[in-house]
């Protein structure tokens, strides 16, 4: 429990709901910030602190010794509210469902130190933590088949292993995953990788990938284009049995 932000609330004769009123959250979504590890996205941090007279950081410490980078914070904090996930990739598997050798992999020949390396690949690991919850978001990751043949620098350990994690983490009773053929052709996916989240109060908000710094959307126009590609990447999918047991089999191939 965040003792901090208990007492402070106490203090200052607010509840989760008259918190809620003013930050224009759902009751339900302010009474989880009390919960250990449930940090608001930061506009809500802002004005949860002023309205209880302290600071951010005295509110939620760790948010002050965060590993991802200052860009992808506010992503997390949706990813950690949200409710469910789509998650398409062309090129990589999800973030969500990596191992660690593989999340190393993906940053191999980046211009990044070691250490940095480390907080990335950390940080990306703990948040898979939403996957193991109680209540875990409903997340539908949708794969292009060839990312399970597409070998990592020529290591076929770190493939088979990752492939394993993949089964393990589709037997989750949260993650459902599909995969696009390899025979498909041209669809709509080849335009790169994209999430979807929705948070508790219906709010739909996007990450789309680039080669450059990937885009954080919460525009309707644009959730509504991916809301559309979405349906139309899925609807080239094969269906979860079809899909594991390609992973299965692809698994297999790498030994």
């Amino acid at each position: 429990m965040n003792h901090a932000l208990q007492v402070a609330m106490t203090e200052a004769g607010e509840t989760a709901e008259s918190l809620a009123a003013q930050t224009g959250v759902d009751p339900k979504t302010a009474a989880r910030w009390i919960s250990p590890g449930r940090v608001p996205q930061p506009r809500r941090r802002a004005q949860v602190a002023a309205l209880l007279g302290r600071d951010v950081g005295d509110l939620w410490p760790d948010v002050l010794k965060r590993r991802e980078p200052p860009w992808l914070r506010e992503w997390v904090d949706w990813e950690r509210d949200a409710v469910s996930i789509r998650w398409f990739e062309h090129t990589w598997v999800p973030g969500l469902l990596q191992t660690e050798a593989y999340a190393r992999a993906t940053l191999r020949g980046e211009a990044l130190t070691s250490a940095e390396i480390d907080e990335l690949v950390a940080s990306r690991l703990e948040r898979q933590a939403i996957l193991r919850r109680d209540r875990p978001p409903l997340v539908v990751a949708v794969i292009f088949e060839g990312v399970l043949h597409q070998s990592a620098y020529g290591d076929r350990e770190l493939m088979r292993e990752q492939l394993e994690h993949l089964l393990r983490c589709a037997a989750l009773p949260g993650v459902q995953l599909h995969l696009v053929p390899r025979d498909i052709g041209m669809y709509p996916g080849l335009g790169g990788g994209f999430i979807l989240a929705e948070l508790p109060a219906g709010e739909h908000v996007a990450h789309v990938d680039s080669q450059a710094s990937a885009q954080l959307l919460n525009e309707a126009a644009a959730i509504a284009t991916l809301s559309r590609r979405w349906e139309r990447i899925r609807g080239d999918s094969l269906s979860r049995t079809q899909s594991l047991d390609l992973i299965r089999e692809a698994a297999r191939a790498w030994t």
